[in-house]
């Protein structure tokens, strides 16, 4: 099943392991996968003489991971190839000490302060890109605090359980009970979610303060840049991000990276992640920036869990989310019907009618990724003209199955109380409303800068995007702005690294020139 190359990968990193691991398989000897899962964990245990495993004959099809003979409060129900290959290796490092996702010592006090036992359940799919990040995140919650306990449940094999609860997307996460969280998320995200949900012990020691030459605020690929850039001019820098990665978390396939003919946003994040350890940045990470301000002249950073750090140059790289259309139903069934990214929940709608909102280049790519899945796609568009690449709308237009609606304003978005049904809209032209029946709505508007943090502080426009010069220089002496949270056009990866790079050397620019806050 693995791949030789694969094996002797999985050989080295468990090359340092210092405990003992044991794959313990509870299986049915009537279950359709019993063989593939067996199969497959004894080839990733032969990769070390400190991992074994057993089968004990039971009802359904999971696997626990002992460490020294103790079972730890995470429970696979799935078979972890695919995107979770990755997540089942990390919960044997992470056990172990090993990996650069484990959270600082912030994080993992707010986490062993969760109040009582949580039952947390994680539907995922085996296809799905988003779904590991929020799994490995719960892993490491439950690694840390054992009165967690998770269970990661692949849909494609207990699809009875996802039917009965209605699931049309991944990752669904259901803490106790309840849904938590449908979608991409980071741990900092998460643990908040569960804050909120079962309340926490956990109280800010006093105000940490720290300062740096250069503090980043973002992780994605103009954060990294900026950072990187800044440390090699010798700057003492820290990035400080929900997550590193930003919107790469959410690219699947990514063609036009001079120099790649072909990655994937999880290939250049890995990439990106490895540059950024060759140099001595602080990467804080689960953690959100609260407040800016000037103090005597010098930059305040607040962050989510009461630290402050002081700086004389800071950089703004928190990029852009997307765009909600707003109407009435849209927030009501976001994960019922209502989706963002169809590479996760595309097959969720495997021969249905789906509707796409949106005609640039991110509509016509879903609907094409669609057309394959679904018996019906129509494509809506507000504009009278699709906005997309020529390449992409001929495409398109050689699809029988895609049906393509421009002049088209989205009005309303209908369920039945647990899934949506159809969607109502407008043809700008004549005023004439019509309903579509649909049984999904992937929404494909574009982004929306995430600058609302820092707006009272810096100028932005009226789309909030930072405004800057041509060095990303804003408004404000030692604060600068860099990628998509900026008005720089063309919201592309290869841009947004060149812009993180030209924010730092004006930053070091600034500096020699005596012209920062704090000179």
């Amino acid at each position: 099943m693995l791949e030789q190359n694969i094996k002797d990968q999985v050989t080295g990193l468990f090359e340092g392991l210092k405990n003992n691991y044991a794959f313990q398989i509870t299986a049915s000897a009537l279950h359709p996968n019993r063989a593939e899962l067996i199969d497959f964990l004894k080839e990733v245990a032969s990769c070390s003489e400190k991992v074994t495993y057993e089968v004990i004959e039971g009802e359904g099809l999971s696997f626990r991971i002992l460490k020294n003979g103790e079972a730890a409060s995470v429970i696979f129900r799935a078979v972890p190839t695919g995107h979770e290959f990755t997540t089942l290796l990390l919960a044997i490092l992470n056990q172990d000490g090993i990996g650069k996702n484990l959270p600082d010592e912030a994080i993992v006090n707010r986490i062993k302060s969760l109040k009582g036992k949580i039952s947390v359940k994680s539907y995922i799919s085996l296809t799905c890109t988003n779904c590991p990040d929020v799994v490995q995140a719960l892993n490491i919650m439950s690694f840390i605090n054992p009165e967690i306990q998770h269970e990661i449940i692949d849909g494609g094999i207990n699809q009875e359980e996802v039917d009965k609860l209605n699931i049309q997307a991944v990752p669904s996460v259901y803490a106790n009970g309840t849904l938590l969280h449908v979608g991409r998320s980071s741990l900092g995200e998460l643990l908040g979610k569960l804050e909120e949900l079962v309340g926490t012990e956990f109280k800010s020691a006093q105000t940490i303060k720290k300062e740096y030459d250069v503090v980043v605020v973002g992780g994605g690929p103009a954060g990294i840049s900026a950072a990187v850039y800044s440390a090699r001019k010798g700057f003492s820098v820290a990035i400080v991000a929900d997550k590193i990665g930003g919107q790469l978390t959410e690219t699947f396939g990514i063609e036009n990276m001079i120099s790649m003919p072909k990655t994937t946003g999880s290939e250049l994040i890995a990439n990106l992640k490895l540059h950024l350890q060759d140099y001595p940045v602080d990467v804080l990470e689960n953690r959100m920036v609260e407040k800016v301000e000037l103090v005597d002249g010098v930059i305040h950073i607040k962050t989510s869990l009461g630290e402050v750090f002081i700086t004389p140059a800071l950089i703004i790289t928190t990029g852009a989310s997307w765009r909600k259309l707003n109407v009435p139903g849209e927030t009501e069934y976001i994960g019922s019907g209502v989706a963002f990214c169809t590479h996760c929940d595309g097959p969720f709608y495997k021969n249905k009618k789906v509707v796409v909102v949106g005609g640039g280049n991110s509509g016509l790519e879903a609907a094409i990724d669609l057309s394959s899945i679904a018996t019906d796609v129509t494509v809506l568009e507000f504009m009278e003209e699709l906005k997309g690449d020529k390449v992409l709308q001929d495409k398109l237009l050689s699809l029988s199955n895609v049906k393509i609606v421009t002049g088209a304003e989205t009005q309303v978005v209908n369920g039945d109380g647990t899934k949506v049904t159809g969607l109502q809209y407008k043809h700008r032209s004549s005023g004439f409303s019509e309903n579509l029946e649909t049984d999904g709505v992937f929404v494909q508007i574009g982004l929306s800068a995430n600058s609302q943090v820092f707006s009272e502080v810096v100028e932005t426009n009226r789309a909030g995007e930072i405004v800057v010069d041509a060095h990303c220089r804003t408004n404000v002496p030692g604060i600068y702005a860099a990628g998509d949270v900026s008005i720089v056009p063309y919201k592309q990866i290869v841009i947004a690294m060149g812009e993180g790079a030209k924010a730092a050397l004006s930053a070091f620019e600034d500096k020699i020139k005596g012209k920062l806050l704090n000179n």
